[in-house]
């Protein structure tokens, strides 16, 4: 028996659907144009040629090609080629 109430909230809030986030699409694929190829959540991952973000900071692919994944002055940045 617990001796002091519960500080805070007491609902239970952890049975919640996960996001779906994450790589769909893995380096040196064959990607067409409009396949999603990543979901995140603020730009971990940046836009590089034949990419491009959505208002939700979804990178998708805007031409045929491989997906390739690069590290540019530290930063991650996504192209197809």
């Amino acid at each position: 028996m617990a001796h002091t109430k519960a500080g805070g909230s007491t609902r239970q809030k952890g049975n919640r659907r996960g996001k779906r986030l994450g790589v769909k699409v893995f380096g040196s694929q064959k990607v067409i144009s409009g396949n999603i190829l990543i979901r995140q959540k603020g730009s971990t991952v940046k836009a590089g040629k034949g990419v491009r973000m959505g208002h939700d900071f979804t990178l998708y692919s805007v031409r045929e090609g491989v997906l390739k994944f690069i590290r540019r002055q530290g930063r991650k940045f996504l192209t197809v080629e």
